[in-house]
């Protein structure tokens, strides 16, 4: 079942996303449907990190500065190595990226900052109405999410 896409209701079917809606990975999601959130984590990691890290004690925390903001924020030590690391990688986001994973890990790369479908798009080149299409479905999928404000 891990795979498979969970299919949302109540007030968040109620909203109707478009190409300007923001979107982002909602970590209460993966706690709520029971996912394997370090599991995937390390699924995205390039080889070398992926190695490094099975190994290391879950929650383990370092402070990561957001070079956007300069805010100084507690990360997974995954998270951070995807940030540093893995996300620079030319293979990071290949053509043959699912495109769920291809979205999961532009969110990865970028600290879980929203972002819109368009800006989606220019960083995965795919088209923007095909991940509209995709995000905006009566099923959620890995987390990802319209930013409720």
């Amino acid at each position: 079942m891990d795979g498979e896409p969970v299919i949302e209701s109540g007030a968040m079917r109620l909203l109707k996303p478009n190409l300007s809606t923001r979107f982002h990975i909602e970590y209460d999601w993966w706690r709520r449907n029971e996912r394997e959130w370090r599991v995937y984590l390390l699924s995205h990691l390039c080889a070398e990190h992926r190695a490094a890290l099975e190994s290391v004690a879950d929650g383990t925390r370092i402070d990561w500065v957001d070079p956007d903001t300069a805010e100084v924020k507690s990360i997974d030590g995954i998270q951070h190595a995807l940030i540093s690391h893995c996300s620079l990688q030319p293979e990071y986001i290949a053509p043959h990226t699912t495109l769920v994973d291809a979205v999961f890990r532009v969110f990865l790369a970028n600290g879980n900052t929203p972002l819109t479908v368009h800006e989606i798009s220019e960083k995965i080149g795919r088209p923007a109405n095909t991940i509209l299409r995709t995000l905006s479905g009566v099923r959620v999928y890995k987390g990802i999410r319209p930013v409720v404000d």
